[in-house]
């Protein structure tokens, strides 16, 4: 049987079947209800009162998972979501993210300086994934040299292969065996690193975590593996896959290439377009506290609701032709980083290192240009909408 997960346009065609039973519809195979539309999807991310991120009675109740969560506070609720999201709030900052142009650019640069085959490189390995793995690194001062190991472990964690015909609880049970050895391994890594922090602290985000109290009560060691992990991952992946999918339309699209090139003021809004396009998280879960109408459906207490952010960016009653390339779409609210109180803190960031690198390979390569002869490798669009492989046959300027 051939599953939604296997390219971007299955999965685009599976939700505009479910988007034709309602924008807000219940899958009985998945046990879950499925919110598409915009307004809808939005509705749910700004009121956490009635649909709650703490999916800890999903989670399988293991120890590896329950210790990562003690610290994701992208799975908490009020107040201790505030609380946590408040310690980090500052090392993101508009200030503060545009202060660390400088590093991206020398680092960019460095990145190509160092590409062996200069007409010749894969994107993703050669820059799309050290880039901002490296800069977050450096945030929280864990070595650069381990990034090969932190891409194991997003890989591992990402590459979940997903079918539609069953139910997103047992879909969590049966990752237990695939998933539990990497949380152990980030686990362990991650603790010892915060403790050696703890015991010689530094400047970087860790040793202020450590050393940060929380209504006067400074935060254990094992409140900040999950903390220090969630930053780490989620604080590269989605700019890789930016940088990725950012080629992948230009390619589709050479007269916006022409354009940049002609007018580089206009790489910030071809930007928010294709992460509207090829939203890099296509869903996001929640779990309602109470009874709630929405979009004409009633969703009892204590149920399973996936808010999916693709196709809420591809509602055509808030952007028309959703389907079409148009960096000119004004406005473009899509809702790519969330909304409300759970906003990605990392927006900012993400968004200058996919600036920064894109305006680079446009200034120093005239011709860029997906090889023929190799595949693309895409992941699986039902995890994360990307490319783990991108070959690129480039001409300098």
């Amino acid at each position: 049987m051939a599953m939604a997960h296997d390219n971007l346009n299955d999965l685009l065609t599976w939700l505009e079947a479910e988007r034709a039973r309602g924008q807000v519809t219940y899958n009985e195979k998945q046990e879950c209800w499925q919110v598409l539309g915009h307004p809808e999807v939005s509705r749910v991310l700004s009121d956490p009162a009635t649909f709650s991120s703490d999916l800890s009675a999903l989670q399988p109740q293991q120890e590896d998972f329950k210790l990562f969560q003690r610290g994701n506070f992208v799975g908490m609720d009020a107040p201790q979501h505030r609380k946590l999201r408040t310690l980090v709030s500052q090392a993101f900052t508009p200030k503060v993210v545009a202060g660390l142009a400088p590093r991206i650019t020398e680092l960019t640069e460095q990145l190509l300086d160092g590409v062996r085959d200069g007409g010749r490189f894969d994107l993703i390995d050669e820059l799309a994934y050290p880039l901002p793995v490296i800069v977050i690194a450096d945030l929280l001062g864990v070595p650069t040299s381990d990034q090969a190991m932190f891409r194991t472990w997003a890989d591992t964690l990402l590459s979940r292969q997903v079918d539609p015909e069953q139910s997103v609880i047992r879909v969590n049970e049966e990752a237990l065996d695939t998933i539990a050895p990497t949380m152990r391994e980030m686990n362990s890594y991650f603790l010892d690193y915060i403790r050696s922090r703890r015991a010689r602290p530094g400047e970087d985000l860790t040793s202020k975590l450590v050393q940060a109290e929380v209504d006067g009560e400074r935060l254990e060691d094992e409140e900040i593996v999950g903390f220090v992990g969630l930053l780490l991952l989620a604080g590269h992946i989605t700019t890789t896959a930016t940088l990725g999918n950012s080629v992948v339309c230009f390619d589709e699209q050479p007269e916006v290439v022409a354009e940049l090139r002609t007018d580089g003021a206009a790489l910030p809004a071809a930007i928010e377009e294709v992460l509207r396009l090829r939203t890099p998280f296509p869903r996001l879960a929640r779990i309602t506290k109470s009874e709630v109408e929405i979009g004409g459906a009633v969703i009892p207490a204590g149920q399973v609701v996936i808010p999916w952010l693709t196709a809420a960016n591809r509602d055509e009653r808030v952007f028309a032709e959703p389907n079409r390339f148009d960096m000119h779409r004004k406005p473009n609210p899509h809702l790519t980083f969330g909304h409300g109180v759970h906003f990605c803190l990392g927006a900012p960031l993400a968004r200058l290192e996919a600036k920064i690198a894109l305006q680079i390979l446009l200034d120093r390569y005239k011709d860029i240009s997906i090889a023929d002869d190799v595949p693309v490798e895409y992941r699986s669009p039902w995890t994360m909408v990307g490319v783990n492989k991108l070959p690129l046959e480039v001409r300098a300027a």
